[in-house]
């Protein structure tokens, strides 16, 4: 999503971690060009964030770079695709793939509508036959591409969860994050932000099941409450079903509040005929666990062109979960630069134990 203001404020945590190292910019073939911030965490003690949460390191190696004449950036979410590679979606119709250990980009495929115009690219799946399940912000669109970028077809929408007047959400808060749920029938979409005549710290996950001929058809939703002045830029299942939903605000001159939260829809209640969510008695909310405030990471090094809480920080916005390490996930992280000379387009490598 394009940079917005919030009202943010950053709470507190602590754990455990490793080292730093960071990857170069230059793809095999056609190199990127742009500079390449490398940052080491020589003597530091600790690389925990929370009890749950520690930071292994980040990499700022492509930041402002180029890449067969496509800038990199803008990144608004990951997926691990099924070769390994990483799958980076920027939000102006670009899907990259990257090296998943040096990041290095390998390939640029453009995406567009029916109608051939761009999208306000935000969500991303890689399903299991390799397509692509890409949402856009602006009706919003939940569409199936082939790998080369090829449009398929697209899923249904529920009509409430359009863009006012046709429904009743706000432009450029709509399908930020899309998952799919561990067995591959179910697909799970967050909201950014509340519809209009819900309450405003109330957002909605739509979800889809998948038919016997392989198309989607609308399934349960439900309702998940964020922390004032924030809202939903992903989510991203873990492996036994529940979800990690990143949470995101930015105050001017204070700068951005990032928050990782653990929730569980599976007791929640389906919401999808509740026409105003309001926190009305007998609806289940997803319940949620504070995993960790990024703030309270160490900064390992890093540095912030703008004003933040920690320098570490910046937009976050994209999320994949790209393998185990024991009990404890491997989960990588993205910033959004929205291509902007006082934001950085950080990748962010942590380990999480749910």
């Amino acid at each position: 999503m394009r940079l917005r203001t919030v009202l943010a404020a950053a709470t507190a945590a602590l754990a455990a971690a490793t080292t730093l190292t960071a990857a170069g910019p230059a793809a095999a073939g056609t190199p990127a060009t742009g500079p390449s911030h490398l940052r080491q965490s020589a003597a530091l003690p600790s690389h925990t964030c929370s009890p749950s949460v520690s930071l292994d390191r980040f990499s700022d190696a492509l930041d402002k770079t180029t890449y067969q004449g496509t800038f990199v950036g803008n990144f608004s979410a990951l997926a691990v695709d099924r070769d390994g590679s990483l799958a980076a979606l920027d939000d102006r119709s670009s899907l990259f793939s990257l090296d998943a250990r040096t990041l290095r980009p390998q390939r640029v495929v453009r995406l567009a509508d029916e109608q051939g115009a761009e999208l306000d690219s935000e969500g991303l799946v890689v399903d299991r036959d390799g397509t692509r399940l890409i949402t856009s912000e602006t009706e919003p669109s939940v569409r199936r591409y082939a790998p080369d970028g090829k449009l398929l077809d697209r899923l249904p929408v529920p009509d409430a969860l359009r863009i006012a007047p046709a429904g009743r959400a706000t432009a450029n808060q709509t399908f930020e994050g899309l998952t799919l749920l561990p067995g591959g029938h179910t697909l799970l979409a967050s909201m950014e932000n509340a519809l209009f005549g819900d309450s405003t710290d109330l957002v909605r996950f739509q979800t889809w099941t998948r038919t016997g001929d392989g198309h989607w058809r609308l399934g349960a939703q439900y309702a998940y409450r964020i922390d004032d002045g924030l809202g939903v830029p992903e989510v991203q299942a873990t492996p036994d079903g529940r979800l990690l939903v990143l949470e995101r605000g930015f105050t001017e001159g204070v700068g951005n509040t990032v928050r990782l939260y653990l929730a569980d829809p599976r007791h929640a209640s389906d919401t999808r005929h509740v026409e105003n969510l309001t926190g009305q008695p007998g609806v289940r909310l997803i319940r949620k666990t504070l995993l960790a405030d990024i703030a309270d990471c160490p900064s390992l090094g890093a540095t912030a062109r703008q004003p933040q809480p920690n320098p570490l920080l910046d937009n976050i916005e994209g999320m994949a979960v790209t393998g185990r390490d024991g009990n404890r996930l491997k989960v990588l992280l993205v910033s959004d630069d929205n291509q902007n000379d006082v934001q950085t387009t950080r990748f962010y490598h942590l380990r999480i134990r749910v």
